[in-house]
């Protein structure tokens, strides 16, 4: 993927966003915006604040379609993107599942534990980091192919 010039205030507006929703969700309801937790909660053990669980993990499912038809060319598509689509969603329920066996994931801790300055947070964070780099590198080196 080629970075552009103002891809930077792109990842920027984007930061703010999480922020601004992260700290709304905080202010009004007193939740901290972990989406592992949310969505675990509202599959798993469903209790009489669902509504709100559904209603922020369908603004988030929403919010990338609004985005992939306002804004398509955020989506990659060229020829370097080598994962099949089937290697993304197993990706993506891989990493639901540990994040669920590991108390916490990348919002919670990354987005809302780290702006409290909490030490587990900066730690889950950071091996969250450490993981992925590595299960990525792996994975490229093992299967081939750009990553």
């Amino acid at each position: 993927m080629i970075i552009e010039p103002t891809s930077w205030l792109y990842a920027g507006i984007g930061g703010v966003l999480i922020g601004i929703a992260s700290l709304m969700l905080l202010y009004f309801n007193g939740r901290i915006a972990g989406i592992s937790g949310i969505t675990g909660t509202m599959l798993l053990k469903p209790q009489g604040d669902t509504l709100w669980r559904m209603l922020f993990v369908v603004g988030m499912i929403l919010g990338g379609v609004v985005l992939l038809f306002a804004f398509p060319q955020a989506f990659p598509t060229e020829a370097g993107f080598t994962r099949s689509n089937g290697a993304l969603v197993a990706a993506g329920l891989l990493v639901g599942v540990g994040t669920r066996m590991g108390s916490g994931c990348t919002s919670g801790h990354g987005v809302c534990g780290m702006s409290r300055f909490s030490p587990r947070s900066f730690v889950a964070t950071g091996t969250f980091m450490l993981i992925g780099g590595l299960v990525v590198a792996a994975i490229t080196h093992l299967m081939g192919g750009s990553i």
